[in-house]
């Protein structure tokens, strides 16, 4: 066997991605009606923004066409998400959050803060606050 002279242990992909599924496996631990990580952005860039068309909903949370369409779709089904015609351009749908939509998110905002606390917790809060800083940094 040659030597490779990389330690897979130490590149910055596989770590996120260990975390990633890490931080996952908490997420769904913590959820409410089977929210997802990319479900629960969706809502809390709708709530911001009130109404947003899907494209812009999209480019605010990080997510592709195909996939903010099929995370509206799934919202919509469960009753958290409401779609309409945008009046003043009829191609576009604009998406806003139903009662129960914001029920739930108010929920999930509480538990989002026990997720981040527990995926956060074999850190000091320096070096929570640093992590955060220097992932930011790298977006």
């Amino acid at each position: 066997m040659s030597d490779l002279n990389y330690i897979l242990d130490d590149q910055i992909g596989y770590v996120l991605r260990l975390l990633s599924q890490r931080h996952g496996v908490i997420f769904q631990n913590h959820t409410i009606d089977s929210i997802t990580p990319t479900q629960f952005s969706a809502l809390v860039r709708i709530h911001e923004n009130k109404e947003c068309s899907q494209n812009h909903l999209g480019r605010i949370a990080g997510m592709d066409v195909a996939t903010v369409k099929g995370v509206v779709d799934r919202l919509i089904d469960k009753g958290l998400v409401q779609s309409r015609v945008d009046p003043v351009d009829r191609r576009r749908h604009l998406v806003s959050l139903t009662k129960t939509g914001n029920d739930i998110l108010q929920e999930m905002v509480q538990a989002s803060k026990r997720i981040t606390a527990e995926t956060l917790k074999p850190l000091t809060a320096q070096e929570q606050k640093s992590l955060l800083k220097a992932l930011k940094k790298l977006i």
